[in-house]
């Protein structure tokens, strides 16, 4: 296949406008962009095309639109809304509404492998997917970990279909997760599918795929199907799944029923997944995506002290984009999720670990429910901002960036507001983040917080999980009498010692404000890291 050449600054179709790649995969990059016409977000992935004679290629914009439709009606809520597909550039440009969570193949680049409750969780519900679609006579066919998208708050989402069988070649994307079948040329089906959700659990659980990407699809497809399996390493209680999946002939593999069978033992066996410790395994979901908000979560770094002027200040931790979580214990952030953080920015906050302080639970704080589609329109209103330092959030009409702060080059804080407006959303990004994100608020933001006047945290600090990352909630109240305020934070760990956090601050007395919770909703979910959320700007 060619190389199609592009360009950021010519829309799309016209319409539109790429943003910043945020992932790749063989012969497939997945863009951010914006809709020209609607002002909203949207995700568009580039396929290059083969070379096309007979000009079937013509057809597949159309073929990808239609499949999607109709496996969409099987499968609700489950499978990405495409809005529109274009051929241009030598190259299929499939654009989907916005998929508030991260892509696997994401995930597995930041974390390396998962663990097998994680693992045997996000199989489940892409089984409860791929069933439905066969049930109706769909096969994928192009599955892989950039298929995939991880959420927060609800099972998985999937993306890709129709591109299986639209042109000559075996498979347009991703070779290394092709059944043999496919890469033998051979007409292929559901068994297709399953060979690639053994793929999927290998490079979930050994952090590689099966079969290496040989620089060529050809070669690629040729290992596929010579080569024998690598015996897994890591794969414990899932070993059975995986090579009963991967085996070369089809008609050997595992069927349906035992593979939902084993996954679910997993998850049954496992202390964490007890009820009130982790949602239904069917419906859990890591998350991530890539994008959307953080909160604002002060913290000091590993019992380092910055000075900005003469002020310590401490800058917490919130991690943002696309990808999935560790498993832990109590990870549905969507239902635990977010109270506002004080308006002050001053002092460290953070989080502290459940340790029996405040233990009656923190009234449940606005939490976006997500659509049928995942997409994440803005409310009216709002406007999409773009921070030179790497990441963007949605922001209410009238507000603007009110105050930066900066720790040499480790730590960056930058509040936004608005005049008149006695509510603050602060941002902040660190490159000295511990590795447990319950530890940052407790060991770190707490302590300085206690230290000033008023303060009172509501509830414990609870672990959670956000856009697919490891991430910790805290609330607290600051302050006294009029000026006493509430603030939620939301710090999260991008790993390598960096993260980000969100802090929401807001007055006491308007907290259950229609207008305060909406906004923290929409925060949440549109705080997006750009890639190389590390780079700062002036």
């Amino acid at each position: 296949m060619g190389r199609a050449h592009v360009s950021t600054h010519r829309p799309v179709g016209g319409r539109y406008r790429l943003v910043e790649i945020t992932h790749r995969e063989t012969n497939s990059v997945c863009w951010y962009a914006d809709d020209l016409q609607t002002g909203r977000p949207c995700l568009v992935t580039q396929t290059v095309l083969p070379e096309d004679p007979d000009g079937t290629a013509r057809r597949v914009p159309s073929r990808v639109l239609r499949t999607t439709e109709s496996v969409s009606r099987l499968c609700p809520g489950r499978i990405a809304t495409v809005v529109d597909a274009v051929g241009e550039d030598g190259s299929l440009w499939t654009v989907t509404a916005w998929i508030d969570g991260t892509p696997l193949g994401e995930v597995l680049a930041e974390q390396g492998t998962l663990n097998h409750v994680r693992t045997a969780r996000i199989a489940l519900e892409l089984l409860d997917v791929l069933d439905a679609a066969h049930a109706g006579g769909i096969t994928h066919g192009e599955l892989s970990p950039a298929q995939v998208f991880v959420r927060e708050s609800g099972p998985v989402v999937v993306t890709g279909y129709g591109l299986a069988g639209s042109t000559s070649v075996p498979r347009l994307t991703a070779p290394s997760y092709a059944a043999p079948e496919q890469a033998r040329g051979e007409r292929s089906g559901p068994a297709a599918d399953l060979w690639a959700l053994g793929a999927i659990l290998y490079t979930m659980l050994e952090g590689r795929p099966p079969f290496r990407d040989r620089g060529r699809p050809e070669s690629t497809l040729k290992g596929v199907d010579r080569l024998p399996l690598r015996t897994p390493v890591r794969a414990g209680p899932l070993t059975r799944v995986v090579q009963g999946l991967l085996r070369k002939d089809a008609r050997e593999r595992l069927t349906r029923q035992v593979v939902r069978e084993v996954l679910t033992r997993v998850l049954d066996e496992d202390p964490g997944a007890a009820p009130g410790a982790v949602p239904s395994p069917r419906l859990r979901g890591g998350h991530t995506a890539a994008l959307r908000y953080v909160r604002h979560v002060g913290r000091e770094w590993s019992r380092r002290t910055m000075v900005l002027g003469t002020t310590l200040a401490v800058v917490t931790v919130a991690v943002a984009v696309l990808a999935a979580t560790r498993g832990l214990p109590g990870t549905d952030s969507a239902a635990d999720a977010p109270t506002a953080p004080p308006a002050s920015a001053s002092a460290p906050g953070g989080p502290r670990a459940p340790d029996g302080r405040g233990t009656s639970r923190p009234p449940a704080a606005p939490t976006p429910a997500p659509s049928p589609s995942g997409t994440a329109d803005l409310p009216s209103g709002y406007r999409t901002y773009r921070a030179p330092e790497g990441f963007s959030v949605a922001l209410p009409e009238g507000w603007e960036r009110r105050d930066t702060s900066r720790a040499a080059d480790l730590a960056y804080r930058v509040t936004f507001g608005a005049d008149g407006d006695p509510r603050t959303l602060a941002v902040t990004y660190s490159e000295r983040v511990g590795s447990d994100a319950v530890a940052v608020w407790r060991d770190d933001v707490e302590p300085p917080l206690e230290r000033s006047g008023g303060y009172e945290r509501i509830g414990a600090i609870r672990a959670t999980t956000y856009q697919g990352r490891e991430a910790a909630d805290m609330e607290w109240y600051a302050g006294a009498g009029g000026d006493r305020v509430r603030t939620f934070g939301r710090g999260f760990l991008l790993g390598g010692g960096r993260g980000f956090s969100l802090r929401w601050t807001t007055p006491a007395a308007d907290w259950e404000e229609s207008a305060s919770r909406e906004a923290l909703r929409t925060f949440l979910r549109t705080f997006r890291p750009a890639s190389g959320s590390s780079d700062r700007g002036d």
